[in-house]
């Protein structure tokens, strides 16, 4: 169903749907009911729908009724919201049917579906089939596109670029000494939490470890105070990132904050982790970007990071500590700053695109 079909010629309605004589619907059991409900093509925000359905009175059908909602509210017939729509009363039209983002759908997000044949009367009223079983799906993670609609808004505010020398990783001492003792002392990828855009493609999903590369305006160093724990883990930049690696726009997000954060992806060329990225990231020029370039001066490697957001750089496979050094920070541990598991603003117009949040 297009926009603007949906403008000219489907109505959103409430009723309880109780078989209930106040909502001036009657149920009415020869509409055919429809069965063998099909889910496909489903993004982020959309999906189509078919079924099928029994020929007896089928030429009286003038409408689909669908109703949608979040899985944990498996009652069809009660309000999400008063002001938000569960049912969709939509013309009938061929099947399969397109169905987007009028109730707000949300990326990676589960929904149940179900589906009733109308007839609409001469007074306005309808007569219904029973309902149909009700089906469960999940919707999409962001598409590139999207995530390239996201890159283009953070390229706006990213700032100006300033030299960096080194990534860093803030940890408590006692996870230096487990990397040392248990894992020979590499540092081992491990899966992305669910901070930032709940449709981002790599949250739960991609393997790596987190560094930092912001350095304070005053010093070009790296900033003394963490969220992270009071031990850092050091390394040259050309070590993490250089011409053997790709770069890609992994996020952007804030946290009702005034501040904005950006996730990138440094992969090894060929990696599992590049395989991974490949597929669903936009891919940077590591030599030409907002965020993070990598640049050859007079036979040195030269680097230079956005000023104006919070970079997370993911590097998708071990680290050896023998790489870098490790050493106690003097700063404070500032947790409000942590982006574990952060929930992204919604209501932000800097970091929201057009689709389900």
């Amino acid at each position: 169903i297009s926009n603007r079909s949906l403008t000219e010629r489907i109505m959103l309605v409430f009723y309880a749907g109780n078989k209930s004589q106040d909502s001036g619907i009657a149920e009415m059991e020869e509409l055919p009911v429809p069965h063998n409900i099909k889910i496909s093509n489903i993004t982020c925000d959309s999906f189509k729908i078919s079924w099928d359905m029994d020929s007896k009175s089928k030429d009286r059908i003038t409408h689909y009724f669908i109703d949608l909602n979040k899985k944990e509210n498996k009652n069809s017939n009660k309000f999400k919201h008063k002001d938000v729509p569960t049912k969709l009363v939509a013309k009938a039209v061929p099947l399969p049917m397109t169905v987007r983002g009028h109730w707000f759908l949300s990326p990676r997000t589960e929904y149940t579906v179900a589906v009733q044949t109308a007839s609409k009367q001469v007074d306005g009223d309808y007569v219904v089939s029973e309902w149909s079983e009700i089906i469960e799906f999940c919707t999409a993670d962001y598409s590139k596109v999207h995530l390239t609609q996201l890159l283009e808004k953070a390229e706006v505010i990213a700032g100006r670029m300033l030299k960096l020398s080194v990534f860093y990783r803030n940890q408590h001492k006692e996870y230096f000494d487990y990397i040392r003792e248990h894992h020979g002392n590499a540092m081992q990828p491990s899966v992305k939490d669910n901070s930032g855009s709940h449709g981002s493609p790599i949250s739960g999903k991609l393997e790596g470890i987190f560094f930092s590369c912001n350095t304070e305006f005053n010093t070009g160093k790296p900033p003394q105070d963490s969220p992270y724990g009071r031990y850092r883990f050091e390394i040259a930049a050309e070590k993490l990132f250089n011409p053997n690696t790709n770069l890609y726009f992994g996020d952007f997000y804030c946290m009702y904050t005034a501040y904005h954060y950006v996730i990138l992806v440094i992969a090894p060329v060929g990696s599992p982790g590049d395989e991974f990225c490949k597929q669903r990231l936009p891919q940077l020029n590591i030599k030409d970007n907002k965020f993070l370039t990598c640049n050859e001066e007079d036979g040195v490697m030269v680097y230079h990071h956005a000023q104006d957001v919070i970079l997370e750089v993911i590097y998708t496979d071990p680290v050896d500590l023998s790489l870098g050094t490790v050493a106690e920070i003097t700063g404070h541990q500032l947790m409000s700053l942590s982006t574990a598991n952060a929930k992204k603003d919604p209501s932000c117009k800097t970091c929201n695109i057009s689709v389900g949040r």
